[in-house]
């Protein structure tokens, strides 16, 4: 009888172990799951350097991911020429050239300037606000660059093939957006409602503008 119990006991603890596998293997399959997004232009061709985001539209609560990020200025260039950070994130220049630079933004959702600079500022400017924000340099006017800020922590950046994966999305209804650089000053994102179910899934975005080549 008392081995009986024991077998009984053992056998429990195997089943229940399985289900936990089973469970954790479940939780780490949902996590995994993306959307996969591709931005096109009006041709027909794949968009680099696109802005793409899901905002959640059926009242989710919208965590909040805020690493520092970081513009650098090099050859007298900024790097990344297009950034996409969350409201309230902070941003770093550092200049990495041998001259020094200016860099500011008038742009309604972060005005700002750091004047005329070498090396790495002692403090990065935090993106308080929605909105695209433009950079510039006073001393090289041919130095411009793009920040999206964006109130969602869905987000990334098309690739060489003009696409991008968003991650860690929570089942729901979304409003998916795609920006890019060249659209008219002012000009909303390109919008789509979807709704995300927990697995892998694709979709298309069309842009009425013409990429440019990424240098």
């Amino acid at each position: 009888m008392m081995r009986l119990s024991f077998v009984h006991r053992h056998a429990r603890r195997m089943l229940a172990g399985g289900l936990a596998l089973l469970a954790a293997g479940a939780a780490v399959s949902a996590a995994a799951a993306t959307v996969t997004v591709q931005v096109l232009d009006v041709t027909g061709a794949p968009v680099p350097n696109a802005v793409v985001y899901a905002e959640p539209a059926g009242g989710q609560v919208v965590p909040k991911s805020l690493k520092q990020a970081e513009v650098e200025q090099k050859d007298v260039k900024f790097f990344p020429l297009v950034s996409v950070v969350q409201v309230g994130t902070p941003i770093l220049f550092p200049n990495h050239d041998k001259v020094r630079h200016h860099v500011y933004s008038f742009s309604p959702a972060k005005t700002f300037e750091l004047k005329l600079y070498s090396g790495v500022p002692t403090s990065p400017i935090v993106f308080d606000k929605v909105g695209t924000v433009v950079l510039g340099c006073n001393i090289h006017d041919q130095m411009v660059a793009y920040v999206q800020v964006v109130n969602t922590p869905f987000f990334g950046k098309t690739d060489m093939a003009g696409r991008v994966k968003l991650d860690g999305l929570v089942n729901g209804k979304y409003a998916l957006k795609a920006w890019y650089f060249k659209m008219a000053p002012n000009e909303a994102a390109m919008e789509q409602p979807i709704t995300y179910q927990g697995a892998d899934m694709n979709a298309s975005v069309k842009l009425a503008v013409k990429a440019v080549p990424v240098e």
